[in-house]
């Protein structure tokens, strides 16, 4: 596949141009550029973009996780991410939204092979991701880059709830939406929970960072074969035929119903993030 042909294939379809400010008014001193109409109804600043407007950003909790010491949560790891989160959204202008597991705090999985009611150990799991998604947006805020927390479970003390119109208001105003707490109800794994979401915010593309050194989708075990060559494309029906695994089932079935693309990426990698926004040649592309 050529270069152009690639830039075709990821460019197509964005639906929300990005967002530069953070309230209604422009800034003191008059607007910073020419502003174009949202689709969504914000108001965006006409500038440097990436071939999707509006993402949702599948994170793992053993991302968060530290390889070389005990702790559940590393502040370092943490940071990094934020800090790529920060600073793509300011300098291309992606609305980003962001859904945390909580595999390095507990799994509900784990739970009912132990013997624990699998709908209770769920739970426990979903509030796992709200602690990890607190976590973020300590992280992020500190950066100077609002964000806010909504859970699918109530606990008004500490996060919004999930209100789809409020979530995307906060989008268009150039804040960062953190999504705990799965989808509120067991048997759903968080990565149901990104292509639930990312499907009703209308986002343009669904962002799955793995941690675990796998930087996409190969045609053979790369652990194993050394010659195996990443795709750099799949199609959903290739996908499912092929048994892949890297969504579960009902997440990529959620997906390949309601034609929403999925750009599955190695998110340890410094920079990733930006360069998985701008288009370069890197993890595999599911559509």
């Amino acid at each position: 596949m050529s270069d152009d042909k690639h830039a075709e294939v990821l460019g197509g379809g964005a639906r929300h141009p990005p967002v530069e400010q953070l309230s209604d008014s422009p800034p003191a001193g008059g607007p910073a550029g020419p502003s174009v109409a949202n689709p969504s109804g914000g108001v965006s600043i006409a500038g440097r973009r990436g071939p999707w407007g509006r993402v949702v950003l599948k994170l793992s909790g053993e991302a968060f996780a530290s390889e070389s010491a005990d702790e559940t949560i590393d502040g370092k790891v943490v940071d990094r991410v934020a800090q790529e989160v920060a600073e793509v959204r300011t300098e291309l202008g992606t609305q980003i939204a962001v859904v945390v597991g909580g595999g390095n705090i507990w799994r509900g999985a784990t739970g009912s092979a132990s013997g624990m009611d699998r709908a209770n150990a769920d739970y426990m799991g979903m509030l796992a991701t709200v602690i990890n998604g607190l976590a973020l947006q300590d992280a992020l805020e500190r950066l100077g880059q609002p964000t806010r927390v909504q859970t699918a479970i109530g606990m008004s003390q500490i996060a919004e709830p999930y209100i789809r119109r409020r979530a995307m208001r906060h989008l268009e105003k150039g804040r960062v939406v953190v999504f705990a707490a799965g989808t509120g109800n067991p048997f759903f794994t968080t990565d149901t929970a990104g292509a639930l979401r990312a499907v009703e915010i209308e986002a343009d593309v669904l962002l799955k960072g793995t941690h675990g050194g796998t930087d996409g989708i190969y045609d053979d075990d790369p652990r194993i074969n050394p010659a195996a060559r990443r795709l750099e494309q799949v199609s959903f029906d290739d996908y499912l035929a092929k048994g892949l695994r890297a969504l579960d089932l009902t997440a990529i079935t959620l997906c390949k119903e309601n034609s929403l693309a999925v750009f599955y990426f190695g998110i340890m990698e410094p920079g990733n993030l930006r360069r998985a926004l701008r288009g370069d040649r890197i993890g595999t592309l599911i559509r």
